[in-house]
């Protein structure tokens, strides 16, 4: 089973939890950017965490369905259609076989994320399917998608084929022959990160902020700053008021990660994104609380935000808090899927 690839869109790779273990040989994580949609997807379509998406920036691929096939997309809304029917956003929804998804404007967000059930079941290498465009790892070989590629899907679970013969024969018993199908129930606004709210994002205070200008503190966390057009998956560089340190700093590289807030000597910070290298020398005025990375990875270029302390404390709460959430909605998923509710 494969999905052939008509149109490639602006920027589709496919991307799963990345790489872990290979740090100390230079080899970033990598992965999808936002790791919220990217899980949810994969929970509506009754996959593990761990499966492959498709992670697409700003306009979205063109794509024939060999087979029927269970779908659902997360994250921004790229305005999907299916042979002209709108395919709704955070469920699973089924694509007969024939059928072609179709993108258009992005309304909100930047990164949508596309789910198969089953996963793509393209080659793992260094342990993930996910692509790595510098490097030229993973993925289609290690690349955006092209037109003409076929997807490879993997072996669907047990719940997503109960799922789909159970919608497959109730639109036969019905005598309706829609190409989409889908359930009453969705992954509600509340249960998914304030996507649409003011971009406050949360951070915790670094061991380096005694290095910095008291004046630069304070500009900080109570000042704005716009994502600059000089951003990607590697990291968001910031435009706003300079930051300054005490007195010049030369100093060892030491290990960063995902979510990090180094200041360059030009004084405007860099939040590092999913493609961060490994080790950096600059000084770090703080790191983002891990719930706040799925907001930060749907913003835009030109997006305006502001800077919020907590203590790691309270980040760790918020992170828990998440978790088990997400936990229980692939319980809850898994067994209304089991259980199939009524197609609309």
């Amino acid at each position: 089973m494969s999905i052939e690839v008509i149109r490639p869109g602006l920027l589709s790779t496919v991307q799963d939890e990345g790489r872990t273990g290979y740090r100390r040989y230079g080899i970033h994580p990598g992965g999808v950017m936002d790791t919220f949609a990217a899980r949810a997807a994969n929970m509506l379509v009754g996959n593990s965490r761990h499966a492959a998406v498709l992670e697409m920036t700003m306009t979205g691929p063109e794509l024939r369905f060999q087979e029927s096939q269970l779908i659902s997309l997360c994250g921004a809304d790229l305005t999907a259609t299916v042979d002209h029917l709108p395919v709704p956003l955070w469920r699973p929804v089924l694509v007969r076989a024939g059928s072609v998804l179709k993108f258009g404007s992005c309304r909100h967000g930047l990164r949508g994320y596309l789910a198969f059930a089953g996963g793509i079941a393209v080659p793992e290498v260094m342990g993930s399917r996910s692509t790595d465009l510098k490097t030229g790892l993973g993925g289609v070989e290690g690349r955006a998608l092209h037109v003409g590629d076929l997807l490879p899907m993997g072996e669907p679970s047990v719940e997503a084929r109960v799922w789909m013969q159970r919608m497959e024969k109730k639109a036969e018993e019905n005598e309706r022959d829609h190409r989409l199908l889908a359930p009453a129930w969705f992954l509600s606004e509340r249960e998914r990160p304030d996507y649409d709210g003011r971009y406050v994002i949360r951070v915790m205070q670094s061991k380096d902020n005694l290095l910095f200008s008291q004046e630069s503190l304070e500009q900080f966390y109570t000042e704005t700053y716009v994502i600059s057009p000089q951003s990607d998956r590697m990291g968001y560089r910031l435009q706003g008021s300079r930051l300054e340190l005490d007195q010049p700093l030369d100093r060892l590289s030491e290990a960063i990660t995902y979510g990090t807030v180094q200041v360059p000597p030009d004084g405007q910070p860099i939040i590092l994104m999913a493609d961060h290298q490994t080790i950096g020398g600059y000084p770090v005025i703080a790191q983002v609380a891990q719930v706040d990375m799925p907001i930060l990875a749907q913003a835009r270029l030109g997006t305006r935000i502001s800077f919020a302390q907590i203590t790691h404390d309270r980040a760790r709460k918020l992170y828990m808090e998440q978790e088990t959430n997400m936990q229980l909605m692939d319980k809850l998923i898994r067994r209304r899927m089991a259980g199939m509710e009524g197609a609309q």
